[in-house]
């Protein structure tokens, strides 16, 4: 057993010492996230009746619980915190933590630096617990920060502690995941996409657990429901921290036994082979070779998540029937039952758009990836131009996400027309058509960054984050209406309004072509893997 983990503590403080910064964005973020509520909450809900108000509008849209989690109480600081920051900290904290234990284990072997490590005096076991110790660390990490910060700027000592440990746990249960998903992987590309897959759909069914009326069960067999359970500033219940950690060993014992079972360089999923006779002959046939089996993926997740928000948005007349606060708001006049129910289809499908860039983003990296190990030069050594080499990768990873959009949207329609909740099928499609133009933009952003700055591989994501954090974070910060219109989403209308304008996507897809032309220009030009 101690050769299995021999050079473990000194390959630790070797990775720490080189790579420890990479944690710095999760640390960040949650933090940001954290302090940032303690910080604006009494500023922008100084007296009841503005918290009244804040609190009926969140209530009035409860698609945004899909993302944040049940409201327990608006009222307070620590309890608007607490909502805000308890699920989008926890999912950073868990999406830190799988990069990192990906990356000391099939990354490494990948790029074949645990080949090299291995020639020397280091057990086979030794860079899985490496990396399970540097999301462990990682995860600690950022609960001090979240922690001591938010308490700096006036948070409840106890509750901001509790919210913290969630950020932590969420860390340690999802970097058990990552073990047993690095096993099973082909690659590390495959392995990051079954753990960010599985922690994506716990995400989405916790959601759905606390928005749906559903069994108290079905958030009991949800780790990310535990971490909501705790419910800090409202209840502080610190039992459910318990279970995460019993997860999280029980899943890193099932990744080391698996590690035990499998080819070094290989995982139990073992690649398709290509046939014996190549016979591709365009970059377009190539591109969708090489992304054939993540566009499977994505196929299915799709119509996973057009089945579960088509079922959440039948449940617009729970939320607006007699009885419910929002009818209050619907008896006076405020809104009508109309306009309630396209805001909440136009959030369901924005929440979709966001979701569909990512396999976009991804094809596109796929370019930079592929670049990297010098498979791109032999390709346009050949008659093959650089432009319609990265054109055909382009068209790929725009026909991927306006797919996403139109199979997890057409689902939606279909469902929410037949509940007879006042959505019309044609009208419902028009929508979802809306939002393609949005997700073009945000994937065009990571179209400039490979073609033209692929050494800030991370600006890929920036179209993603920031659309996400403009369109449901900005709200609770009453950004003026020029912040909120930087996210390509902001600008979706509602065609169910006579007075909806179509101006706003014009100018969105006209900065998406800019972005795709510079992205392009830059391709063509710069030197390949620099």
């Amino acid at each position: 057993m101690t050769d299995a983990f021999a050079g473990t503590k000194q390959l630790l403080q070797t990775t720490l010492k080189h790579d420890g910064r990479n944690y710095a964005p999760w640390i960040a973020f949650a933090t940001f996230l954290s302090v940032t509520s303690v910080i604006v909450y009494p500023w922008l809900f100084p007296d009841a009746r503005d918290r009244a108000m804040f609190a009926g509008a969140i209530g009035s849209n409860p698609a945004m619980g899909l993302i944040f989690g049940p409201a327990f109480d608006l009222s307070t600081t620590d309890g608007f915190n607490a909502w805000r920051a308890l699920a989008l900290g926890g999912f950073t904290s868990a999406l830190g933590a799988i990069l990192v234990v990906t990356q000391a284990t099939r990354g490494q072997e990948d790029s074949g630096q645990a080949e090299l490590l291995a020639s020397g005096a280091l057990g086979r076991g030794s860079r899985l617990l490496v990396g399970a110790g540097f999301a462990a660390i990682g995860s600690v990490m950022v609960a001090i920060f979240a922690w001591l910060t938010t308490i700096l700027f006036g948070g409840d000592v106890w509750a901001t502690l509790l919210l913290a440990a969630t950020f932590t746990a969420s860390g340690w249960m999802f970097a058990g995941v990552a073990a047993i998903a690095a096993q099973l992987g082909s690659d590390a590309r495959t392995s990051n996409s079954i753990a960010v897959g599985t922690l994506g759909a716990l995400f989405l069914l916790r959601g759905l657990s606390y928005s749906l009326d559903v069994p108290d069960w079905t958030v009991w067999v949800n780790p990310l429901g535990w971490m909501t359970e705790t419910r800090p500033a409202t209840g502080d219940h610190w039992w459910p921290l318990i279970l995460a950690v019993v997860f999280a060993i029980v899943a890193f014992g099932i990744g080391y036994a698996l590690q035990s079972h499998r080819d070094f360089g290989q995982g139990a999923i073992a690649p398709r082979p290509g046939p014996a006779n190549g016979n591709i002959r365009s970059p377009w046939r190539l591109a969708l070779r090489l992304n054939a089996g993540s566009m499977i993926t994505w196929t299915v997740a799709f119509v996973f998540v057009g089945a579960a928000f088509g079922s959440f948005a039948t449940s617009i007349e729970d939320f607006i029937g007699e009885g419910s606060p929002i009818a209050a708001v619907l008896e006076s006049g405020m809104v009508s039952p109309d306009a309630l129910t396209s805001a909440f289809l136009v959030t369901i499908l924005t929440m979709v758009g966001i979701i569909a860039a990512v396999p976009g983003v991804q094809t596109m990296l796929k370019v930079r990836s592929e670049e990297i190990e010098d498979r791109v030069e032999p390709i346009i050594a050949t008659a093959t131009h650089r432009i319609n080499y990265y054109g055909s990768n382009i068209a790929l990873a725009f026909l991927t996400s306006a797919g996403g959009v139109l199979i997890a949207g057409t689902i939606i329609a279909t469902i929410a027309t037949g509940a007879d909740i006042g959505v019309h099928f044609g009208d419902a499609m028009l929508q979802v058509l809306t939002v393609i133009p949005a997700v073009w933009a945000v994937v065009a952003v990571s179209v400039m960054v490979v073609g033209a700055r692929p050494v800030l591989m991370l600006a890929a994501w920036a179209g993603i984050i920031g659309s996400f954090g403009l369109t449901f974070l900005g709200p609770s910060f009453k950004l003026p209406d020029w912040a909120l219109g930087i996210s390509p989403f902001w600008h979706i209308p509602y065609v169910t309004d006579d007075n909806a304008t179509w101006m706003g996507l014009v100018w969105v897809a006209i900065a998406g072509a800019i972005l795709v032309v510079i992205g392009c220009v830059g391709f063509g030009h710069r030197d390949l893997a620099k």
